[in-house]
């Protein structure tokens, strides 16, 4: 397992976002050198994890549960079938492109090491939105995205460290329970019914998704 590139975003001003002054750092291209990757901080405060990239719309956004992006590049080669164009390393906005890790099969609260000192933790998928449309100008891209059911994976920071392209990615722990990526996302968009099995994967599930999960429990046994 290996981590392709590391990717960066600069603040660019685009047509297609409602963030404040309309500028996203969507557009993430690869980064040469070594890359520092930290805990930025909560959310609506805290922006991406790694250093040089920019995340402009903080209301949902980065922070601590969303410090790092990662994207494999099987999906990303599956989608270029799909949509008959080439897509870099970096496309869908990830900051990490990894090749032979299981993204979207990886379990809520796996915990990856890449290089030598930082350690991630999976905390939940990405759910696409109108400023990732309009990045990738697909017709019904939200749609299409949410059917194929491919999100990739945030990630918190549990121990800091540099990171560059080319380095191996190791996983160091997976959790018992059986809440993946996937299951997140579909429990979190197309498949509500699914919201409490989400809740097997304790303290490490996004804090969103742990709210949105006991909300539908609390409803479920309201109704009865």
């Amino acid at each position: 397992m290996k981590l392709l590139t590391v990717n960066a975003g600069r603040p660019e001003v685009v047509e297609y976002t409602d963030a404040a002054g309309g500028v996203t750092g969507v557009g993430k291209l690869p980064v040469d050198g070594p890359v520092r990757v930290t805990d930025p901080g909560p959310k609506g405060t805290g922006g991406s994890g790694l250093a040089g990239d920019a995340v402009c719309d903080l209301r949902h956004h980065g922070g601590s549960d969303q410090a790092v992006y990662a994207f494999a590049r099987e999906d990303l080669d599956d989608w270029e079938r799909v949509l008959g164009r080439p897509l870099a390393n970096g496309a869908f906005g990830e900051n990490l492109t990894t090749a032979g890790l299981d993204v979207n099969g990886a379990r809520i609260g796996e915990r990856w090491r890449i290089g030598p000192d930082l350690v991630l933790e999976v905390t939940s998928s990405r759910i696409p939105c109108r400023t990732f449309a309009g990045h990738l100008d697909e017709k019904g891209w939200v749609r299409r995205f949410t059917q194929a059911a491919a999100p990739g994976a945030y990630l918190r920071v549990i121990e800091p460290g540099e990171i560059r392209s080319g380095d191996l990615v190791e996983i160091v722990h997976r959790p018992g329970h059986d809440v993946t990526v996937r299951l997140d996302f579909q429990a979190s968009t197309t498949r509500r019914e699914l919201l409490p099995k989400l809740l097997t994967a304790g303290d490490a599930l996004h804090p969103e998704s742990l709210r949105a999960a006991l909300k539908y429990v609390e409803k479920e046994a309201a109704r009865e």
